[in-house]
């Protein structure tokens, strides 16, 4: 049975993705397929481009607090729209 996998260091962590084939017929395409999806939930590159570039103590709080800000509008509009009241 053979099988797809990549290590990937993040933080110095080593995640270890992998895919096995269903059957012995099954299609690289399907397995590659299979892997990049898994990747792509993982999380992993969205994390590796987020540690891409250094960034500023300061500037990572205010993109928290930004964040918060985000959720709560996100939140008030969505009540709103379940109310029925206009924007």
């Amino acid at each position: 049975m053979s099988c797809a996998s990549a290590p990937v260091l993040l933080e110095y962590f080593l995640y270890m993705i992998q895919v096995t084939r269903k059957d012995p017929q099954e299609a690289n395409e399907n397995l590659i397929r299979r892997f990049n999806r898994k990747v792509q939930q993982s999380g992993v590159i969205a994390k590796v481009k987020g540690l891409q570039y250094f960034e500023k103590p300061i500037s990572k709080t205010e993109r928290r607090k930004k964040a918060i800000i985000r959720k709560a509008r996100k939140a008030d509009k969505l009540k709103r729209i379940r109310l029925g009241v206009g924007r």
